[in-house]
């Protein structure tokens, strides 16, 4: 028979998503309405290590969901990383009582969690990251709020490209993954949409590109670049060299990640939140919630780390039509 679950804890760990709070605001208020004790800890595992461990009320997380960022902070832990500082946390949680936690963050988060349910301590992981790069989940907290961010900024700069005449290359966040970049090239109707799954580095394209959309009487062009290719100012000035066309490199940089997250982050953080404490709650550990074909499901953390993703080739076929 499962032990039985009188405290758990919450933390956010790795890179801040909009739609964090909203996730904490859930795992605290649905634990409360199930008879638990809820502890926050700030600043991640660092925070753990560290003892910053904080009593939660339903009134802790009032007027906190409209809000970006995540009011328990986070941090990266490299101690945590080893064996010794995973042993540590699992004794930090049981001298303080908690008997599970809701870890909130990227698959990096998720070993973490893993290691602590080995030594003892309930844990489940919830997707927090703009990237969409988890691969047992069509949705992470926070990406939809950062795409819709980006979407707009780019609309911004397009307005001025046109303008001016430019050639802009706008380079957008999401690590080693291309959903930012696919997302906003369809939505934002980018000429060129440069993805580290796809691209093969074809530069001598993207300028036949730029000089056959010019003779075609376009008076901008717009490419958007993702993080994992990078290096757009240099990209900018052999472009700018190779066609006598103003090219500027605009790199959105960290706006992605704050701002008041969307209705979905909103809601579908919730949902989740509440779903993790329901499974611990049902003697689950070592789970990562996910949402697939329309449900909320949850995976065994090993399994979704093993996982696979890559860019929908469909979808990718569109974004290369509509580019045209």
């Amino acid at each position: 028979m499962a032990k039985e679950l009188k405290t758990i804890g919450v933390l956010t760990s790795g890179g801040d998503a909009p739609g964090m709070n909203a996730a904490i605001r859930s795992v605290v208020r649905t634990a409360i309405a199930k008879g638990l004790k809820v502890k926050g800890i700030k600043k991640g595992y660092q925070g753990l290590l560290n003892e910053e461990i904080i009593d939660m009320e339903a009134r802790s997380v009032s007027d906190i969901i409209q809000r970006g960022g995540t009011i328990l902070g986070t941090a990266r832990c490299l101690e945590f990383k080893t064996a010794e500082g995973q042993k540590k946390g699992a004794e930090i949680c049981k001298k303080h009582g908690i008997d599970g936690i809701v870890v909130i963050g990227g698959d990096g988060s998720y070993r973490g969690a893993q290691a602590l349910s080995r030594l003892g301590i309930n844990t489940i992981g919830l997707p927090g990251t703009i990237d969409l790069d988890i691969s047992c989940t069509e949705y992470t907290i926070g990406f939809d709020t950062a795409v819709n961010t980006a979407m707009e900024a780019i609309d911004k700069v397009k307005d001025t490209s046109s303008s001016h005449e430019r050639c802009s290359i706008i380079e957008v966040m999401g690590r080693n993954a291309g959903y930012i970049a696919l997302w906003c090239g369809v939505a934002n109707g980018a000429e060129d949409i440069l993805l580290p799954e796809k691209y093969d580095f074809n530069e001598q394209q993207i300028i036949n590109n730029i000089i056959q959309n010019r003779k075609r009487g376009k008076t901008h062009h717009i490419i958007i670049n993702a993080e994992g290719i990078g290096h757009s100012t240099s990209m900018a000035r052999r472009i700018e060299a190779a066609t006598g066309i103003e090219t500027r490199a605009t790199i959105l940089g960290y706006m992605q990640r704050g701002g008041s997250p969307t209705a979905k982050d909103r809601y579908y953080a919730s949902i989740m939140g509440s779903y993790a404490v329901d499974i611990l709650l049902k003697g689950k550990t070592n789970r990562v919630v996910g949402y697939q074909h329309g449900e909320f499901v949850d995976y065994d953390i090993e399994e979704a780390l093993q996982m696979e993703k890559g860019i929908d080739e469909y979808q990718y076929q569109v974004s290369q039509w509509l580019s045209v």
